[in-house]
């Protein structure tokens, strides 16, 4: 059995009381002394710990409160013994807590820092990410048969086919929307018969493709996300490593390729609804007749137009789907990663939609495709 810690009492002449402390001061030999103490009620002198074998901060916490409450000072410590007094002397309930609190400026400063890291190391791992696709489509056409048609068949569907409601309506009432606010604004200089140049440039050229991806990314990219993200917790990913299959070409290169196929188709989709939508409402509106329409459409638009939309629609596919595949990968823990995930996975394929449209508007009108 473990020797119990102690305290012996010494009288001095001059008066007062020296209290030799011995044994082990930890938590679990100290039993009683700590009731002992507190209820000691001569003046003691000083507290001797020459002959204390061990110590933790329990002991430390006891022999400082009995010094500070009877004002004796401490000898015979270890070096050991003294650092650990001393600490917890610094927490004393009764020493005025000082809280260091940055100002707003550090702390704003702080946060703009860690979302720079944190953006730029997300960079550096989707560009890893869109290595490891691009390899993984490598050596799909290496070995055709370790590729899984049934799979983007399956993700033409839920891309396209299923797409096609939400994405027909947005384009059309955004057609509308154009058609007015265009012959609202230029009724003032009248110039309404220029709404159809309005609509037919801003819709093949931007807002048709534009928008499309935008919808695919919500609704797609987010699916894409939450489905391997899922995967990733029940560990069927893992399971698809152990089995020799890798994730990457049966899970993202399917998705990747079916986006790539599917935006074209669906933006030329979205860009006819919203000329439909458009027309209408100058029919409607202007007393623009269709017929008239289509042959002021032909006039104005040129072709590159529609070759803009046809260049940016796939690329814009193959980001919005390896944006939600990297975030699907990324989860791990618990559930409510994928959540989290799922919405990075949308905010992330929509910005870099968005500043890939830019960079491509720049590089079009340089190479006077105006």
């Amino acid at each position: 059995m473990a020797k119990a810690a102690e305290f012996i009492e010494e009288k001095l002449p001059e008066g007062g009381t020296v209290l030799r402390v011995s044994g082990p001061m930890v938590i679990a030999s100290i039993n009683d002394l700590d009731t002992r103490l507190r209820s000691f009620s001569e003046t003691i002198n000083e507290i001797d710990l020459s002959a204390v074998t061990r110590m933790d901060t329990v002991g430390a916490w006891i022999i400082h409160r009995t010094a500070k409450d009877h004002d004796a000072r401490i000898s015979g410590a270890t070096d050991h013994a003294k650092r650990l007094i001393d600490a917890v002397g610094e927490t004393d309930e009764d020493a005025p807590l000082r809280i260091s609190r940055p100002s707003s400026l550090v702390r704003f400063l702080t946060e703009v820092g860690d979302g720079i890291i944190v953006a730029g190391s997300t960079l550096l791992n989707f560009l890893g990410f869109v290595g490891q696709v691009v390899k993984a489509a490598f050596m799909l056409m290496l070995n055709p048969k370790r590729f899984r048609i049934h799979a983007v068949v399956q993700h033409f569907d839920m891309v396209g086919v299923r797409a096609l409601g939400i994405v027909g309506l947005m384009s059309f009432l955004i057609g509308v929307v154009i058609a007015q606010q265009g012959a609202v604004q230029l009724r003032q200089f009248g110039a309404e018969v220029f709404t159809v140049n309005l609509i037919g440039r801003l819709t093949l050229r931007e807002l048709g493709i534009l928008m499309t991806a935008i919808m695919v990314a919500g609704r797609s990219g987010s699916a894409f996300a939450a489905q391997i993200g899922t995967m990733k917790i029940t560990e069927e990913i893992d399971a698809m490593r152990t089995i020799g299959v890798v994730p990457v070409e049966a899970l993202v290169v399917p998705r990747v390729l079916a986006a790539i196929i599917m935006m074209p188709l669906l933006g030329m989709y979205a860009s006819l609804l919203s000329l439909i939508g458009g027309g209408l409402l100058c029919w409607i509106v202007l007393d623009i007749p269709p017929t008239t329409f289509i042959q002021r459409l032909r006039e104005v638009t040129p072709l590159t137009d529609l070759y803009i939309g046809l260049i940016k629609a796939p690329v814009f596919g193959a980001i919005i789907a390896m944006a939600g595949c990297f975030q699907g990968m990324q989860v791990e823990g618990n559930s409510e990663q994928v959540g989290l995930k799922t919405t990075a996975a949308v905010v992330q394929a929509i910005f870099l939609v968005i500043v890939l449209d830019a960079i491509f508007a720049v590089f079009f009108s340089n190479i006077g495709w105006d």
